[in-house]
C-alpha cells in the first residue's frame, strides 16, 4: 500500500507518499481501507520530530481516518467486512490501510458522507472526554473556547450549544470570529485586540467561565486562572503557547477551582474505548440528527499531505483540513 512516511524530521517536504507494507490485523483489531484523515497539531508535531507514536503504534501520522472495513481480526464482533467506519487512531491515518482496535471504531453517522466522516473521531473524542467526561459542562454553565474556529473549537462550540451552555471563543479573525457565531457561539472575542479575562467577565456579570477549555498551555495559563469562576475546571489540551507557566496557587484556591490536562494519543487501549464508547452514546444521536455537524475547511489529495500541513501550520483554514485517498 501507498502511504505518508516521514524519513527525517523536518518542514513539510518531510512527508514522503511511498510504498509501505500492508498492515495485517491481530486479535481484537480490524483492517479498515482508508477513505479519508484530518491534518492534526499532533501530525506536525510528529513530523517536526517532537512527537513520537506510542510504543506498538503506526510510525506514520494521523490520529483518525474514515473508511471502509476490509478485513475483521480475530476475537472481533459486531463488524463486517464493508461496514463503513470512522475510527480514533494512535497513528497510522495518512495511508490506504490501517489497523484499529475494535473499540475505537464508530459507525459513520447517518446522513454523512464518508470522507467527511474522517473529521469526526479526534475532536468529538477531544471535546466529549475534557468538556464533559472531565470538566462536566453543565446547561446554564459558560464554556470558553480558545482557536475557537479549529476543528476542535467548532465542534466544541455545537457540543456545548446542543447541552444548553453558554459559549465565548477567542480567535484571530473577524471572519473565523463570524463562522464561530454560526456555529451558536454568544461570546466574539478577537484574541489580537481584546482581553479574554475582561471580555468573559464583562458577559458573564464579573462571574468568568465556568468551563475553559485551552489549546495554548503556558502562554494562557495566569490569565485562564484569571478568566474561571468560582468552581470553574479549566481543561488544557495543547502547549501551542509552550510547556511551562507559572500557576498562581491562591487564585487557584480562592476560586475553588481545578486544572486538568489530558491527551488522547498515548491513553491504554480501555480508555480509549470507554471515551468512544460515550461519543456514540452521547455525540451519534446528535449529529444523526443534524444538531451537530463537522466543520471541513478543504478536501486535497492524501498525496500532497504536505500542503496540508502548510495550510494547517499558517492557520488560515477554519474547521479540518481533510486528506482523501481518491
Amino acid at each position: 500500500m501507498l502511504a505518508i512516511t516521514i524519513p527525517e524530521p523536518g518542514g513539510p517536504e518531510a512527508l514522503v507518499w511511498a510504498e509501505v507494507p500492508d498492515p495485517q490485523p491481530g486479535e481484537g483489531e480490524v483492517l479498515v481501507e482508508v477513505a479519508a484523515s484530518a491534518v492534526n497539531r499532533a501530525d506536525i508535531m510528529q513530523r517536526q520530530g517532537f512527537y513520537d507514536p506510542p510504543p506498538g503504534a503506526s510510525p506514520y501520522p494521523g490520529l483518525e481516518c474514515s473508511g471502509r472495513v476490509a478485513e475483521v481480526g480475530p476475537g472481533v464482533s459486531g463488524w463486517s467486512v464493508g461496514d463503513e467506519v470512522c475510527a480514533l487512531l494512535a497513528g497510522g491515518g495518512y495511508a490506504e490501510k490501517v489497523v484499529v482496535p475494535a473499540g475505537q471504531l464508530l459507525p459513520v453517522p447517518q446522513g454523512l458522507d464518508v470522507k467527511r466522516a474522517a473529521a469526526l473521531p479526534e475532536v468529538v473524542c477531544t471535546v466529549w472526554s475534557n468538556v464533559f467526561m472531565v470538566a462536566h459542562l453543565r446547561p446554564g454553565e459558560t464554556l470558553l473556547v480558545h482557536g475557537g474556529s479549529s476543528g476542535i473549537g467548532t465542534m466544541a462550540i455545537q457540543l456545548a450549544k446542543a447541552v444548553g451552555a453558554k459559549v465565548a471563543v477567542t480567535a484571530g479573525t473577524k471572519e473565523k470570529l463570524e463562522r464561530c457565531a454560526e456555529l451558536g457561539a454568544d461570546i466574539l472575542i478577537n484574541y489580537r485586540e481584546q482581553d479574554f479575562v475582561a471580555e468573559v467577565k464583562d458577559a458573564t456579570g464579573g462571574a468568568g467561565a465556568d468551563v475553559i477549555l485551552d489549546n495554548m498551555g503556558a502562554k494562557y495559563l495566569d490569565r485562564n486562572v484569571q478568566a474561571l469562576a468560582v468552581n470553574g475546571r479549566l481543561a488544557i489540551i495543547g502547549m501551542q503557547g509552550g510547556r511551562k507557566g507559572e500557576l498562581n496557587i491562591g487564585t487557584l484556591l480562592a476560586k475553588r477551582a481545578a486544572v486538568s490536562a489530558t491527551s488522547l494519543r498515548a491513553r491504554p487501549l480501555e480508555e480509549k474505548a470507554a471515551i468512544v464508547a460515550a461519543v456514540k452514546e452521547h455525540v451519534w444521536p446528535l449529529l444523526a440528527g443534524g444538531h451537530v455537524r463537522p466543520v471541513v475547511d478543504r478536501e486535497m489529495p492524501m498525496s500532497e499531505a504536505a500542503e496540508g500541513h502548510r495550510v494547517v501550520e499558517e492557520s488560515g483554514h477554519i474547521g479540518k483540513v481533510l486528506l482523501v485517498t481518491s
